[in-house]
């Protein structure tokens, strides 16, 4: 080929391609030395290369949205290019999609310089394989993540995030750096479980070839926002027991979680709720006074009791019967809630007319002055269908030496000093 034949199909390919920048990762930097379209707004003419990522990358696909900051951790490690590199953006600018072929010719030995070559592509050329692209995202939408790792060597490729893009990525990671990177993006209380299940001994220890282990937790998604994932890793069955291969995949599990919890919640309240007035039922609030116990013995939080039971109540049910009975209970029940819901008060019945509060931080002056004007709350309300009524209430303090059957003893015995000494008031033992 001629000197001047080169010179043309340089002069040509300069001409016919939409943008060329050129980028000095060392320095972090990048200059544009050509753009067309829309190329000549999205791009400035210098920058900083970790700005260039972030704008060709680091957003959501189809979308100009960016992802969030936490995950802009990731910006240097995908900067770094050992050979020619070639994958196709989506990128959306003023609202409007451009499918660009980009290319990357390393520029020196060291893959400090690189050429990036850009060019839009006609959106109409590929509408059946961007149709064929959403079935698949549709199928797959579950899985945010995946790569493939291989722990004797501590790297990681193949590296995709299906909500940036549905092709692999050219990440420049360690598995070990990803995972100590990828650690914040973990709820904290998760924190522990993920770098046990993660570390490269607990997977060679744990997991044979060909089978695939996974955990749930919670895990910040790119738009910031923590939502409940499953962490999958499955090894590689090959002819090698020492080749430790895995694929890593997170699936959102999200929705399906939360439908689970309410279902859980539901069955949890069913089991520990009093199912006439709402409130704790006796094996819930007796489980209550023995964690209320316990906490007293390893923390010495101060922790009162306070024992009420309707007056006359058996008078009411032969008076009005037993549905307005019921009634009451659930006016009564709901009166002592909404009057002990600004304090760290455990509210539960019995038995009967009988409730039980457990009342964390209160010694025995202050849950008595509590009392002392709960009475008489209750002794002002009108309750439906028979009027006033009053009640009965014994306190007691928990403790040294306490256990759950010696303090609820003397609680039921001052509610019995209250009853017997003129009812309508507030007893201590």
């Amino acid at each position: 080929m001629s000197v001047n034949s080169a010179e043309c199909v340089s002069d040509l390919l300069y001409k016919k391609v939409d943008s060329i920048i050129i980028v000095d990762a060392t320095n972090n930097t990048y200059e544009t030395i050509k753009k067309t379209g829309f190329f000549e707004k999205f791009i400035d003419s210098s920058g900083s290369y970790n700005d260039l990522i972030e704008k060709l990358w680091f957003h959501f696909a189809n979308s100009s949205a960016k992802i969030t900051d936490d995950y802009h951790v990731f910006v240097p490690t995908i900067g770094k290019f050992s050979g020619k590199y070639s994958n196709r953006l989506n990128l959306v600018f003023d609202d409007e999609a451009h499918i660009v072929q980009i290319t990357i010719y390393p520029l020196d030995e060291s893959n400090s310089k690189y050429l990036f070559v850009l060019d839009e592509l006609d959106t109409s050329e590929y509408v059946r394989e961007f149709l064929t692209d959403t079935k698949v995202d549709t199928i797959q939408n579950t899985y945010l993540f995946s790569m493939y790792v291989d722990l004797i060597k501590d790297t990681t490729n193949s590296i995709n995030v299906t909500e940036i893009s549905s092709q692999p990525v050219n990440y420049d990671v360690t598995y070990t750096a990803w995972r100590m990177m990828i650690v914040n993006m973990i709820w904290p209380e998760d924190q522990n479980l993920f770098l046990e299940r993660t570390d490269p001994e607990y997977l060679k220890k744990n997991l044979q070839p060909g089978r695939t282990t996974s955990f749930d937790c919670q895990m910040k998604n790119l738009e910031g926002v923590f939502i409940w994932v499953k962490l999958i890793f499955s090894r590689a069955k090959t002819t090698n027991a020492e080749d430790f291969r895995f694929v890593f995949m997170v699936q959102n599990i999200h929705e399906d979680s939360i439908k689970l919890f309410e279902t859980l919640k539901k069955y949890e309240d069913l089991a520990s709720k009093d199912p006439l007035t709402s409130i704790f039922n006796h094996g819930r609030i007796e489980t209550e006074i023995s964690n209320a116990v316990e906490l007293f013995k390893t923390k010495g939080q101060t922790v009162s009791l306070m024992m009420l039971d309707i007056d006359f109540f058996k008078t009411v049910n032969d008076k009005f019967g037993h549905a307005v009975g019921d009634i009451v209970l659930k006016q009564f029940a709901k009166l002592i809630s909404d009057y002990l819901e600004p304090h760290d008060i455990k509210l539960g019945r019995w038995g009967g007319e009988e409730f039980v509060c457990v009342c964390y931080g209160k010694n025995l002056d202050q849950i008595k002055e509590l009392a002392e004007k709960l009475r008489e709350e209750i002794a002002q309300t009108e309750f439906e269908k028979i009027g006033k009524l009053t009640c009965s209430l014994g306190l007691t303090e928990i403790h040294q030496g306490d256990d759950p059957a010696a303090i609820f003893d003397r609680v039921d015995k001052a509610m019995y000093d209250a009853k017997t000494g003129g009812r309508n008031c507030v007893m201590i033992q």
